[in-house]
């Protein structure tokens, strides 16, 4: 029997994330009130992980993320669910070094030799950074789901957050936007097979170029783009470093193929979401081929880096040296606050 996982949860990947207006009213009240000097990033930011110096020079980073399928294959969905929780430590600068996994599993629903893919999926994902899945966590639940507890050390003046941007930076994405719009049409049974696969490689590849980024100052703040699209996540960085943006639209790296969806408006119900937390932000999306896109959750998606203009010529060496050739070309800068957090320019 062939089983569609995605059929087993009404959200599919990050785009599964509790919306951002509800978030912060869970967690209005509760951000960490004691004070603790050795915590150099926790929850009173919104940054991909947490941070503690260890008074050696070094500091642990560490993260946890999971979430119900995007794909139908099982080793499939645990490489990428492994790869978007990696992602979180290699976009504050850090090197993995272990992870836990986290397993929810309907058992009366779907075989446990599926199961034993995902696992064997994310040990894939682990072998390559060269990390191992040292313990984990199970438990019976009505809906499939996957995701692991990541630590990682960085040098502490290595360290990166998503609201250290400066005016002036000049803005590079490492991975093409569109996971959301793909793995809808996979839920609907419509996706071609090379786009299957072209997003899913995509998903997996590892975002090490951010603990290589990291080693140079003038790279002054990086995130990752998740469930919160390109346009939520880079607000983060705008508000959290008081400048705005100005984004082109033109130059923001996109799957091929993905207009196919797109006229058919097969979109995640959380693209209007994650509109809505956003819109009296920005300024510029004035079309549906703007909005489909730049509010599409993402899945283990690219790293958004902000590089000072005098490491721009670098950056894109780094870059290709290390296979993100297709990646060098800017997609837009911080610029001075304004009314908007982020002006898109669409021609």
């Amino acid at each position: 029997m062939e089983y569609t996982l995605t059929s087993y949860a009404p959200g599919s990947g990050c785009g599964c994330k509790i919306a951002p207006a509800i978030l912060s009213e869970i967690l209005s009240g509760n951000r960490t009130m004691l004070s603790f000097p050795s915590l150099l990033v926790g929850n009173t930011s919104n940054d991909d992980a947490a941070v503690w110096d260890l008074h050696n020079g070094q500091a642990l980073i560490s993260t946890v993320d999971f979430f119900t399928p995007i794909v139908n294959n099982a080793y499939d969905f645990g490489r990428i669910a492994a790869a978007n929780a990696l992602s979180d430590v290699y976009a504050m600068g850090g090197k993995p070094v272990f992870a836990n996994a986290l397993l929810g599993w309907p058992v009366d629903e779907l075989p446990v030799e599926l199961a034993q893919q995902v696992m064997q999926g994310a040990i894939s994902i682990c072998n390559l950074a060269g990390i191992p899945i040292a313990g984990g966590h199970t438990i019976n639940i009505k809906e499939p789901l996957f995701g692991l507890a990541v630590n990682g050390l960085a040098l502490r003046k290595d360290i990166k957050q998503n609201n250290t941007g400066k005016e002036g930076d000049v803005l590079y994405l490492t991975k093409p936007i569109g996971t959301g719009v793909i793995a809808t049409a996979i839920k609907r049974g419509v996706a071609d097979a090379a786009h299957i696969q072209a997003v899913t490689e995509s998903m997996c590849s590892l975002n090490t170029i951010g603990m290589l980024a990291a080693q140079h100052e003038q790279v002054h703040a990086i995130t990752d783009i998740t469930g919160y699209a390109l346009l939520g996540h880079l607000i983060e960085m705008t508000e959290g470093s008081n400048v705005s943006a100005e984004l082109d639209f033109a130059a923001v790296p996109v799957f091929h193929g993905i207009d196919i969806y797109l006229q058919q408006n097969l979109i995640p119900d959380n693209t209007y979401r994650n509109w809505n937390a956003i819109e009296k932000k920005v300024t510029g999306v004035a079309d549906m081929h703007s909005f489909q896109l730049l509010n599409d959750p993402q899945t283990s998606g690219g790293l958004l880096l902000a590089v000072a203009p005098d490491f721009v010529g670098a950056l894109e060496n780094l870059l290709s040296q290390n296979g993100l050739a297709a990646f060098t070309r800017p997609i837009g800068r911080l610029i001075k606050k304004t009314n908007f957090e982020v002006n898109v320019v669409l021609a």
